[in-house]
């Protein structure tokens, strides 16, 4: 059984190494989605938030391990 979780915990960690960043994307993802589906967003304005909302979340990632680094 031991295996069967080491092997699991691993895959999960080649698709997810940091929790907080890919749960920030798909937070994302799924609001810009019900922008433009719900309110009738522009996909263009759409396309601009996800881009302008991946690089801050991920400066926002790089800047905690930077962070966590240093230390």
């Amino acid at each position: 059984m031991n295996v069967i979780r080491l092997v699991a915990r691993e895959f999960f960690g080649m698709f997810v190494d940091d929790g907080n960043l890919a749960l920030l994307a798909l937070v994302l993802v799924a609001a810009v989605t019900a922008a433009v589906k719900l309110l009738a967003l522009p996909p263009l304005v759409g396309g601009a938030l996800l881009l302008v909302g991946c690089l801050a979340i991920l400066l926002q990632s790089v800047r905690r391990a930077a962070r966590a680094s240093s230390r």
